[in-house]
């Protein structure tokens, strides 16, 4: 069986075009976010930004392999804007992203149905807008040896392409390194089994 080591996010801040509904006007925006406390900042933001507007309705999912998302109508009928958002972070395949739709008001209603096809229009706008890009899920293992070794640890380091993110470099030395989660099995027991190394994942 495959293991699925990627998933998709986007890369910066993004505005997509203004979609008109009988005189409401609603903006999406979306955002790359690693936590909920980088929503609530840029959900701030876009209060303070857009102050006149009626309704700030958002939805954000976060995680690459344990997803957590929220979804908030802001006043809105229930359903009938956070998860139409929702459902194009979903259709676009994406994680760690905030999508927020600013709705100013233009003094008509536009029933559950027009909310939703305007909502999830906003957000679509906004995605199209948005720089994408996959990513890799990695695991980090550190490596203990003695100094005597690290050559050889080296060697095994560049024929296969690992990462080192961190090292120490003493009589004991220790390295921190990345790889892929579909190569992190093979990894382990390439140090496991190589006697003078010790592998611990972080």
């Amino acid at each position: 069986m495959d293991i699925i080591d990627t998933y998709k996010t986007i890369t910066k801040p993004a505005e997509g075009e203004i979609y008109k509904e009988k005189n409401s006007k609603f903006i999406g925006f979306t955002f790359p976010v690693k936590n909920e406390e980088e929503t609530k900042v840029y959900l701030n933001e876009i209060k303070k930004t857009h102050y006149a507007a009626r309704h700030w309705c958002y939805a954000y999912q976060i995680g690459k392999e344990d997803l957590y998302y929220r979804v908030n109508d802001d006043g809105e009928p229930n359903n009938s804007a956070g998860m139409p958002i929702f459902g194009q972070i979903q259709s676009f395949n994406l994680t760690n992203i905030l999508i927020i739709v600013v709705r100013y008001y233009g003094g008509v209603k536009l029933g559950v149905g027009g909310l939703i096809n305007a909502y999830r229009t906003a957000a679509q706008l906004a995605l199209e807008a948005s720089d994408i890009i996959e990513k890799t899920i990695d695991k980090t293992y550190q490596l203990h040896f003695e100094y005597k070794n690290m050559s050889k640890v080296m060697r095994i380091l560049k024929e296969h392409n690992i990462d080192i993110i961190d090292q120490k470099l003493e009589l004991k030395c220790s390295l921190d390194i990345s790889v892929r989660k579909s190569n992190s099995l093979k990894t382990f027991k390439l140090f496991d089994d190589f006697f003078g190394v010790e592998i611990n994942e972080l």
